[in-house]
């Protein structure tokens, strides 16, 4: 039998409908066995007798909520509060959390750089050409950051084992059927070390509609490579699935700071960008003001316009906010509120300065839009009437940001409300009362009241260029 002193993951699913916990007396006996529970399993609580609060493990079993509370962004108050009980009830992986990235105790991890994976079976639910893509995906995340370098071998031992299996499979951790346990995979090490195992009862595709395999198998990937379980929300690492847009998907830096401690940076790092904001053919993914600055975005860069410091900053994405992806495709900022709100594919986040709000992303379908619109093009919010447009293909909405509402008799088209500029809006965003919408090779600096153009611009008119 193969050994199993390696540490064994459970992942389970996180439920993207999971209802709201209602108020509940604090003391509740129930609730309070529960949590017991949970501390014991998640933050080494070791229970020995009544009464409840009795001293275990050195601390209290306030103590240790309070531990909790902390590791998960909550109010750190040692009470056993609704959105402490929310938390604990949600769906989430089997082992104890860990702050930031972290790697397992004594920190395991493969003593060479080329390593093995061979895939046992195939999933009914997918096409074998698509769980190839997916898994081979997952493996090039981490290679992409590290010098480690994977092959797929098709017989015979590797050092990876993938399996896609259900209830008890022959390791003593059984999967537990739909909805509960998603994966698991084990820390580096020989015979069934570095294995990842997926639950067969769950329904795996290569989009949104069920697991995405990918996701999944990036974060059991980590785990084989030697990685623990991360509290900053947003990184691969984090305990619970979070359902998100996988096109270029680019690892989150606090990812890429945990990998790197246990295998180092990769042998060819990539290049500084050569982009040029001046080149006469540059476009912009997304627009937005920040503090008083002017935030451009293209691809993984940002270029910034500031009234504090003459010239342009050009800087990553990363380096701004290292648990996002790239690629943002709208963004407005509401000044007020110290918030700039950043747009990909059907997610969203908000950010507050340097600070990733908790709780996102979320689904852009929670603001009110129809299921056939899937991702938004670019956004601007108006601060007089304290509207937020967004630009979709040839129409947009109008979104109240006081009722947190789409307005009715929306959408509407572009070039019947915005004459002159085309059917669609590529960015925007509002400076000192206008509004400025790019769109091809032009831009258009626009009254906010009757939506007229007053000029058109070149697209980089804001870098002084010659």
């Amino acid at each position: 039998m193969k050994n199993l002193a390696f540490q064994i993951l459970l992942c389970v699913a996180f439920s993207y409908a999971f209802p709201v916990v209602p108020e509940m007396e604090k003391k509740n006996e129930e609730d309070m066995q529960f949590a017991e529970k949970y501390l014991e399993k998640y933050y080494k609580l070791k229970t020995e007798a009544e009464p409840i609060f009795k001293m275990k493990n050195s601390k209290t079993i306030s103590d240790k909520i309070q531990e909790m509370q902390a590791f998960f962004g909550l109010k750190v108050t040692g009470e056993l509060d609704s959105n402490t009980l929310e938390v604990m009830k949600q769906p989430r992986c089997g082992i104890p959390d860990v702050g930031q990235f972290s790697t397992f105790p004594r920190s395991p991890r493969w003593t060479k750089t080329d390593l093995k994976y061979r895939i046992l079976n195939y999933t009914p639910d997918m096409a074998p050409a698509d769980v190839d893509e997916a898994i081979e995906k997952a493996w090039n995340v981490w290679s992409s950051v590290t010098p480690l370098k994977f092959t797929r071998v098709y017989e015979g031992d590797a050092d990876i084992m993938i399996s896609f299996v259900a209830g008890f499979h022959g390791d003593f951790y059984s999967f537990d059927g739909v909805g509960g346990t998603l994966a698991h995979a084990y820390a580096p090490g020989e015979g069934i070390g570095g294995d990842a195992h997926f639950d067969e009862d769950e329904y795996w595709t290569k989009d949104l509609k069920g697991f995405n395999l990918f996701l999944v198998a990036a974060h059991e990937f980590g785990h084989s490579l030697g990685l623990g379980h991360s509290n900053v929300l947003g990184s691969l690492m984090y305990p619970t699935y979070l359902q998100m847009e996988t096109r270029n998907y680019r690892l989150p830096q606090d990812d890429v700071d945990g990998i790197q401690t246990l295998y180092g940076k990769e042998e060819t790092p990539t290049e500084t960008s050569t982009t040029d904001s001046c080149d006469p053919h540059m476009t912009f993914d997304a627009i937005t003001t920040l503090r008083g600055e002017i935030i451009f975005f293209k691809d993984r860069y940002i270029w910034r316009k500031s009234p504090y410091f003459p010239g342009i900053e050009q800087d990553l994405i990363s380096s701004f906010w290292p648990t996002l992806p790239s690629g943002f495709q709208a963004a407005y900022e509401i000044d007020k509120k110290d918030q700039v709100f950043l747009f990909k594919g059907n997610q969203y986040w908000v950010v507050s300065g340097y600070s990733v709000q908790p709780g996102f992303p979320r689904n852009i379908h929670a603001l009110g839009f129809p299921r056939y619109v899937k991702e938004i093009d670019a956004a601007v919010y108006d601060e007089n009437a304290k509207k937020t447009y967004f630009f979709v293909g040839d129409k947009y909405w109008s979104y109240d940001e006081v009722t947190e509402s789409m307005e009715k008799g929306y959408p509407r088209r572009i070039s019947v409300d915005f004459p002159r500029i085309g059917n669609k809006v590529d960015a925007a965003f509002q400076e000192k009362g206008h509004f400025y919408f790019f769109h091809g090779s032009k831009q258009y600096e626009i009254d906010t009241k009757s939506k007229k153009v007053i000029r058109e611009m070149k697209r980089n008119s804001w870098f002084g260029c010659k």
